[in-house]
Parts: C-alpha cells; sequence; structure tokens
C-alpha cells in the first residue's frame, strides 16, 4: 500500500508532515525518476515517491537512509541485523524529536520505529498512534522456532540474537504509550492480548487493495488445477507444508510458487521437483501469474495481513490460507482456512476444487466480490474512524484546563 498512509490523512486534512528517510520527490532527487525503468537499487529509489503529498509536508534524511542500508547489507548475522534496526529506529526518532512535531495533533508510528517518539508525543499531551504491521516478535519468534526444530536443514538457523529481547521490549514499550494500536488482523491482536498487551486499545483495521486489473471468474479449462503461492520461499510462508500437500495430491494439481528462494539447497531442490519456483519478479508482473492461476495457497506461520491475498481475491482466486495469515478470506465462501501446519488439509482442499468444479467458479465469483470492502478507500474511512474515536477519548481524557 504504497504511503497508503499518509495519503489518506492528507486527503482527510488531517496530515502534519510526513517524516521519511528517503524519497524521491524532493530537490535533485527528483531526477530519479528518469531511472525508474531500470532495476535493482536505483529503481527501488525511483519508486519512493509519495504522490498527492505536498512536497513541503515531506521531511526525508538521505543521509541517514545511505548509511542504513549499507548497515543492513553489511549485517554478517540475524543478531547483527537486529542491532542495525534498533540503532536506525532510535535515530530516525531521534532526528524526528530534534525536528519537532509543529502543530501535529498526535503522531502515527509503525512497530518497532516509534518508542522514543510516541514518549515524547506522549509527554506533550499528543494523541499516540501505533501500527502493529506483524504479531508481536514474541509470537512470531517462538512459532518459526517450532518450525526450525521440526524442520532443521531448511533453512539456515541464525545464532543465538541477543538483541532480540530488546526489540521485544521496545514493542512492548510502544504499546504502553499508545493511545490507539491498529492491527490489520485479529491474529495480531490476539498476540498482542497474549503477550499481555492493552487489547482493550487495539483496533482490528483490515488494509485495502484497488487492483489495476479486470478479472472473471475461474472456471479451470485444464484438467489440472493451477495453485500459486507467493512470497519468499521459506519457514515462514509455510514451504514444508506446501511440499508435504503437493506430494499428496501428486498429478493432481500443479505448483507455481513466486518469490525469493530462501532455502538451502537441498530443500529447494526438493521443492522444484514437486513445483515451479519462479523467483521474485517485478509487482507489475504479478497480474500475469495470478491470471494463470486457479487458487492461490498462502499457508503462512505468521504474518499480519498478507497483502497477496487480498489481491489473489481481486484476481478472482479462491484462497486457501491459515488464521496466522489474518487474511479477509470467508472459510467454504471464496476460500478455505485451514490450521498451520496441516499439509492434510490443505491437500483436501485442493483435491475438493479438483473435483467440483461448479464450487471453483462459485468461490471464484465470491473472491472477485470480497474485494470491494476493502478497497484503499474501504480502509481509509476505517482507519480515520479508530483514529477519530481515540482522538475524541483522548481529549476526553485530558484534565480541563484552569480559567
Amino acid at each position: 500500500m504504497h504511503y497508503a498512509v499518509p495519503r489518506i490523512l492528507e486527503a482527510a486534512g488531517m496530515l502534519e508532515r510526513l517524516y521519511t528517510d528517503f524519497v524521491a520527490s524532493k530537490g535533485a532527487w527528483k531526477a530519479l525518476g528518469a531511472l525508474a525503468w531500470s532495476n535493482g537499487l536505483l529503481a527501488r529509489m525511483a519508486a519512493r515517491v509519495p504522490e498527492v503529498i505536498p512536497a513541503n509536508k515531506v521531511t526525508h534524511w538521505p543521509s541517514f537512509a545511505f548509511e542504513y542500508n549499507p548497515r543492513q547489507r553489511r549485517a554478517g548475522s540475524r543478531a547483527e541485523l537486529t542491532r542495525v534496526h534498533l540503532w536506525a529506529d532510535r535515530e530516525f526518532c531521534q532526528r524526528i524529536i530534534r525536528h519537532g512535531l509543529g502543530n501535529a495533533a498526535g503522531v502515527y508510528t509503525f512497530n518497532s520505529a516509534g518508542f522514543e517518539l510516541l514518549e515524547h508525543a506522549k509527554a506533550r499531551g499528543r494523541l499516540c498512534v501505533m501500527e502493529q504491521t506483524i504479531a508481536p516478535a514474541v509470537v512470531e519468534d517462538r512459532l518459526m522456532a517450532e518450525e526450525h526444530n521440526v524442520f532443521p536443514g531448511w533453512e539456515e538457523r541464525s545464532g543465538q540474537d541477543r538483541y532480540r529481547t530488546e526489540f521485544a521490549a521496545r514493542e512492548r514499550a510502544e504499546w504502553s504509550s499508545a493511545d490507539l494500536i491498529l492491527c490489520g488482523s485479529e491474529f495480531v491482536r490476539g498476540g498482542i492480548a497474549a503477550c499481555g498487551g492493552p487489547a482493550d486499545r487495539c483496533r482490528v483495521v483490515p488494509y485495502g487493495f484497488d487492483p489495476p486489473w479486470q478479472q472473471t471468474p475461474k472456471t479451470a479449462r485444464v484438467s489440472q488445477l493451477r495453485a500459486l503461492v507467493a512470497g519468499a520461499v521459506s519457514l515462514q510462508k509455510g514451504a514444508p507444508h506446501v511440499l508435504h500437500a503437493a506430494r499428496l495430491i501428486k498429478g493432481m494439481a500443479r505448483f507455481r510458487w513466486v518469490g525469493r528462494v530462501a532455502l538451502l539447497e537441498k530443500a529447494a531442490a526438493n521443492m522444484r521437483m514437486c513445483l515451479d519456483p519462479v523467483g521474485a519478479v517485478p509487482r507489475p508482473q504479478m497480474a500475469e501469474h495470478y491470471n494463470q492461476a486457479d487458487v492461490f495457497l498462502l499457508p503462512s506461520i505468521c504474518e499480519g495481513s498478507a497483502t497477496v491475498c487480498y489481491e489473489a481475491l481481486a484476481a478472482g482466486l479462491p484462497v486457501i490460507t491459515t488464521p496466522n495469515a489474518g487474511s479477509v478470506v470467508r472459510d467454504g465462501v471464496d476460500g478455505f482456512i485451514v490450521p498451520i501446519r496441516d499439509a492434510e488439509a490443505i491437500a483436501e482442499k485442493l483435491e475438493l476444487l479438483t473435483r467440483d468444479r461448479e464450487l471453483l467458479r462459485w468461490m471464484s465469483a465470491n473472491a472477485l466480490a470480497r474485494p470491494r470492502k476493502f478497497t484503499l478507500e474501504k480502509y481509509g474511512e476505517r482507519m480515520l474512524a479508530a483514529i477519530r474515536q481515540a482522538q475524541a477519548n483522548h481529549q476526553a481524557a485530558l484534565p480541563a484546563s484552569a480559567p
């Protein structure tokens, strides 16, 4: 959702200032627009344009961005990468604090990136809003440790991350400072509650997606069902369970996975025997992959609210996913919700759609209709309603001014 939050706030007349590390829409950096066609780093930099937001409302620090990115690349371990993220989060907040909040009535931050800013704003009576984009670090770490224990040799396992405890503590401290915690799914809200966080200040606000394509319901005119998976080929996305399901229904469905391969070679070779790993592709090319599929599969172990599920529904694909993906899929209506780590359940649903093409067509039509409730406009309405309610509660709780 390309700069969705600041664009929504600007359209509502609520944006005082956007702080970010880098944009290609200010000063000499605007020349990067001519390089948008290129690949790699330059293309990604050129895409950093927050459209519809006036340039005089954007503050960025290119020097910070150009220090942060090399530090990430040089990190030789997961612990070192976490340490770099913690440094960047603190540095970014301090830069904003030094610049000042101006006339802003509140701040909007993202998990782990806003602790100092939230504390600063809270001390000055400003509304504090944070977005928890994924399940809490404690929940994520537990789930992924379980996967590594069950599937050793699938991914390179990093050593002990001594900074991860600090990272999780930072998240928890942000919850304490926030007047409102926006969660993309019930899975995220439940994770905060499970960690003893303030569930009463959490509001589930599903994301939105405006498809750049037109689609019709799927009819699966080919004999084999075409199943698409998207995202990194990894333990987090449920790679072993996709492989197991593919083996269970071998010959009944073809599997294609779009995304970088994050597996060790032996595991990657096993995956290649049962599915087609396409690798990472530019986002505009995803439309063609959706068009060539009959069903979308995402058996994620841990997410926030996976964007690819919104995209797949908008492409008319019934979605088979897990509660932990945080999707808006309705079980039995526009897809199926299966337990995590349940390859048998995945295979059963794929076999059902293979044998019952009328069910596939009906679910596809429902999938196409579902995103109408989850456009960017609808997302903005839900987000603004939550912020305005929090703002009203915040104002009511402030001490009355002395006469």
